[in-house]
């Protein structure tokens, strides 16, 4: 391995350790891509895991201008071959290797730019734009690694990981309302007014979830089994979640940030591992 095999690696390690130290269950169902993949998710992962941490996490800094330094850094990495930041220089190298399209990298800036602004009263319209941005072209930059190469592949299972970036984005935001309206003021919901957030308005929403819920599974039972059993897992985790908001009261989930167990979790991924040696997935 010469110098440049050891940095490439240094900074691929370094996406790696982004996502297990600020995600555990994502890290754990990573394990189960198979090694040729693996990687690749890390890497996507640690671009969209730090983009998303300027917008919601960095209060005291002025959150445009890192955003602004973060995208001009993630633009001279792409054109130059070679970022001295770990986490773009890995990501770079995932979207020249699977050819990731720049319009799906470009509407997931735009969206994290959105939550610099004013997140209020979106209509749906909006909404959507921003579910796209924030979510949906994420699944499908982690589909471009999937089919690797196979564009007949892409295109049949695209809106399929579409449904399923979209489901995982709304039971983000079930699961964050308190944090998003309470501290950063935000209401990503079109038509729902949180102050008076009613049990209609939360099943209206996760009916809405289960549909996309539906259409994304159809797309995971068609996925390579290089990628299925991981993807299936990461389904079955956020499955438990809405299960457990299901059950919450709307004025429950204003006040707490509702979670699955790490008991629980160690349990659902137990099962996966069971399941994969039996070959049941």
């Amino acid at each position: 391995m010469n110098n440049l095999e050891i940095y490439h690696s240094v900074c691929g390690l370094s996406s790696k350790m982004v996502t297990e130290k600020y995600s555990t269950s994502f890290a754990r169902a990573s394990t189960l891509f198979q090694p040729e993949i693996r990687q690749h998710i890390y890497n996507i992962y640690g671009f969209v895991r730090f983009a998303d941490e300027i917008v919601d996490t960095f209060h005291e800094f002025d959150k445009a201008k890192l955003m602004d330094e973060f995208e001009n850094g993630y633009r001279q990495a792409l054109e130059n071959g070679i970022s001295l930041n770990p986490i773009l220089h890995s990501f770079c190298q995932t979207q020249r290797e699977k050819n990731i399209p720049q319009h799906l990298v470009d509407s997931f800036l735009h969206s994290m730019k959105m939550d610099l602004g004013e997140i209020k009263d979106l209509n749906d319209e909006k909404y959507n734009e921003y579910i796209y941005g924030s979510a949906e072209v994420v699944g499908l930059m982690c589909l471009k690694v999937f089919v690797n190469g196979d564009v007949a592949e892409y295109e049949k299972l695209k809106p399929y990981a579409q449904s399923l970036g979209a489901a995982f984005q709304k039971i983000n935001f079930l699961r964050d309302i308190s944090a998003d309206f309470n501290d950063l003021n935000r209401t990503y919901f079109p038509n729902v007014d949180f102050r008076k957030f009613s049990l209609k308005d939360k099943q209206e929403i996760e009916a809405d979830i289960a549909s996309d819920f539906a259409h994304a599974y159809k797309g995971i039972k068609m996925l390579p089994i290089s990628s299925r059993i991981a993807v299936f897992m990461a389904y079955k985790y956020y499955n438990n979640l809405l299960k457990k908001i299901r059950k919450t009261k709307p004025e429950l989930l204003l006040t707490s940030r509702i979670s699955v167990s790490n008991a629980r979790k160690i349990y659902l991924f137990g099962e996966m591992m069971i399941n994969k040696n039996l070959n049941l997935v």
